[in-house]
């Protein structure tokens, strides 16, 4: 346990612009001392045809060449090139020897002696031996196998073998902790967090609303996030938008993102249904002070029942009423979020927010301040470290 250095395989690049637990939890480590070298996803998915994925590879190409690079004190990000076929056994076992070498080059470079793996990727096993770490960490975020494009057979066998092998498993959502749990007893929840000091500046009266928001007329109804087919139900935003002409809908995210395959053409035609694209990351507080509403219209399927949404801490710290589906995790939640089973009670809950009808803003900030990376961090490591050395 004395080991202050902390590889951390991820499934999410460095530099996209929507953080997720991945890029937060490796600042907060480096925030507390630990030495930690990040590697960029391995791309799970089966790559498209599409642009995107073309522009992704040839950016992993040039980044590739390069040696990880010192983004922030005490925190290195490597970006390798492998070859996204996985399922094949002879593109794994490639995959395996270029990833193990460059991680003993990288870690003689950087001394990295001795460290932890703290690994979201389900594949680890595939890419590297567990024992040449000295402790390994399982943080469970997603059921990956239900988004779309993944190796489903390759990924359930590697996952239990990778929850068999950790030392410790973390997960965000009831369903994944009921799952992994069976293969590890030493599996631990905790729900997803937010920045709370950064979405919190929507509260602050020096926060101006951008102007292509505050265009629109009230009531705004928002969603922010990535509007990916498989978990984004744009038949429900359609039928919001349908009921109430007079509500401005407005959608902030990338279409497609991490799901190349989305057809977003329902939310075509509509003039108050507004498709804003992505907006950076430090001007979403912005954006969520001038909603009225936010929104979680998740599909409810196999990879949304395991899911803890993220933006819900988000809105919350910023200060919105939120009104979702039915998601499973969010059901110890209900005194601060308005919950539908149908569509019809879904508008039906927008409009009793609308109405006034909201839980108080000190309760649904105080839910947002005990959810913030930091806090959950901390108590993670209070696990890792009170264990037997």
């Amino acid at each position: 346990m004395s080991s202050n250095n902390i590889v951390l395989l991820s499934t999410a690049d460095w530099d996209n612009p929507f953080w997720t637990n991945k890029q937060h939890v490796a600042v907060e480590l480096a925030g507390m001392g630990y030495r930690v070298l990040y590697i960029d996803s391995l791309g799970l998915r089966r790559p498209s045809a599409s642009a995107r994925d073309f522009k992704r590879i040839v950016r992993r190409l040039f980044k590739a060449a390069r040696a990880p690079r010192k983004v922030k004190e005490n925190l290195w990000v490597w970006s390798p090139i492998v070859l996204p076929w996985h399922k094949h056994p002879v593109v794994r076992r490639l995959n395996r020897a270029l990833l193990s070498a460059g991680l003993w080059v990288w870690s003689l470079a950087l001394k990295f002696k001795q460290p932890w793996l703290w690994t979201y990727n389900p594949l680890t096993t595939e890419f590297f031996d567990l024992a040449k770490f000295s402790y390994r960490v399982y943080h469970c975020v997603d059921e990956i196998k239900a988004q779309p494009g993944m190796p489903v057979e390759l990924l359930e066998a590697a996952e239990k073998e990778l929850v068999q092998q950790s030392d410790i498993v973390f997960t965000t959502s009831p369903k994944l902790t009921e799952t992994r749990k069976y293969w590890n007893e030493n599996t631990h929840f905790f729900p997803n967090v937010a920045d709370y000091h950064h979405f919190n500046d929507a509260l602050d009266s020096d926060t101006v609303i951008p102007a292509d928001l505050e265009a629109l007329p009230h009531p705004r109804i928002g969603f922010i996030g990535a509007l990916s087919g498989y978990k984004v139900d744009f038949k429900l935003i359609r039928q919001v938008a349908e009921a109430h002409p007079d509500w401005s809908v407005v959608l902030i995210g990338e279409v497609g993102e991490g799901d190349p395959w989305t057809d977003s053409t329902l939310l075509d035609d509509l003039d108050n249904l507004h498709l804003f694209g992505p907006r950076k990351y430090r001007s979403l507080p912005s954006y969520l002070k001038g909603v009225d509403v936010a929104i979680l219209p998740n599909h409810i399927n196999e990879y949304t029942d395991a899911m803890f949404p993220m933006k819900f801490p988000e809105y919350l710290a910023a200060g919105c009423p939120v009104v979702s589906v039915d998601l499973k995790s969010l059901r110890d939640f209900s005194h601060v979020v308005e919950t539908a089973k149908t569509p019809e009670d879904f508008i039906a809950a927008i409009e009793k927010t609308l109405s006034g009808d909201i839980p108080p803003l000190e309760e649904r900030l105080n839910v947002a301040r005990e959810h913030t990376y930091q806090i959950r961090t901390q108590h993670m490591l209070g696990l890792i470290e009170g264990e037997p050395s």
